[in-house]
């Protein structure tokens, strides 16, 4: 597996998502500016210019016109992929946090921070075909979680938001009527803070990633846990081979509790896990801080990693690891 450095960002990687053709990747990172990379090669194509907080996600539209982020400057922006334009500007009381579009693209979920007495909420907002038709203007306003909200996402069809964050519980709203329908079970659910959650190529389930050391496997329907893999450090970033039944899990100590002579000191190594037999398959070092961000192509063939270093380390699977079959 050969890696290509990436080093575009002042500061540490907080998101990283492949448009859906799987040719262009971007990061987002605490240094205010989303870039946006040839896949393949890892060469940088361009910035996005005019946040001025940390970027803390973005989700890219499906004919990859559209770039969305959420940021600390309590903005989230939606911008031309190819001109890096600012297209426009919702403007909240609070960080924003997760953007994700709904498939159709004509819906975005954006969750905002607990803030200055303001409750966190996760708010469903219309995205205008045409710009002169675009408003700030709430279609649904989520509220009455408690603790930061730091994943929303659309469930299957566009039905329901998923929600996930520091109270370390998952909760499955009606997208029309941001009526309560699940939660997830405590006994069987995360102990500490969810830190992340992917979703599988057609939607069918997620894996969510955790402070208490491991991640699990969810249906997005019934909030059913399907599986749980276990590692022995907190787990910042998670996601789910469109290709093989693997998933791939990152993170480490926090900053302050990591010695950085030894590389492996701080274990900063993205995990392989056998998505059905949850046994750990393999793993990929090489960043000297706590990984942030992880994705998938969505081909399958290779995978980026973001780190706490500021690097984005992009990875080509060899042949042989198509042929791992447990």
């Amino acid at each position: 597996m050969r890696p290509i450095l990436m080093k575009g960002h002042e500061r540490p990687l907080t998101f990283l998502k492949y448009n859906r053709d799987g040719d262009l990747l971007f990061s987002c990172a605490k240094d205010h500016t989303p870039t946006v990379w040839f896949a393949d090669n890892g060469d940088r194509l361009g910035t996005y210019r005019g946040h001025n907080g940390a970027v803390w996600s973005c989700d890219v539209s499906r004919h990859s016109t559209r770039l969305i982020t959420g940021s600390a400057d309590q903005t989230a922006k939606l911008w031309d992929v190819k001109t890096g334009k600012e297209l426009f500007t919702f403007r909240f009381d609070a960080p924003a946090r997760s953007v994700d579009f709904a498939i159709g693209d004509h819906l975005a979920v954006i969750t905002t921070d607990s803030f200055m007495g303001n409750m966190p909420t996760a708010q469903v907002k219309r995205i205008a075909e045409d710009l002169q038709d675009q408003t700030e203007e709430s279609a649904l306003v989520i509220s009455g979680i408690t603790g930061r909200i730091n994943r929303a996402v659309w469930g299957p069809g566009n039905r329901t938001i998923i929600t996930a964050g520091e109270d370390a519980t998952i909760r499955i709203w009606d997208s029309e009527t941001g009526k309560l329908l699940k939660e997830s079970d405590k006994e069987v659910g995360h102990q500490k803070a969810i830190s992340s959650l992917s979703k599988s190529q057609d939607w069918s389930h997620f894996l969510t990633g955790s402070l208490d050391k491991s991640a699990k496997l969810w249906d997005a329907r019934t909030l059913t846990l399907i599986k749980t893999y276990v590692t022995e450090r907190p787990v910042n970033a998670v996601d789910i081979s469109p290709l093989l039944d693997h998933v791939v899990i990152g993170g480490g100590q926090d900053a302050m509790n990591v010695t950085m002579t030894d590389r492996r000191a701080g274990k900063f190594e993205a995990k392989f896990f056998h998505k059905i037999l949850q046994e750990e398959i393999g793993g990929v070092k090489g960043h000297f801080g706590p990984i942030n961000a992880l994705a998938f192509n969505p081909d399958g063939r290779s995978f980026s990693s973001g780190g706490e270093d500021g690097y984005v380390r992009l990875h080509h699977f060899d042949p042989e690891y198509f042929n791992i079959k447990m």
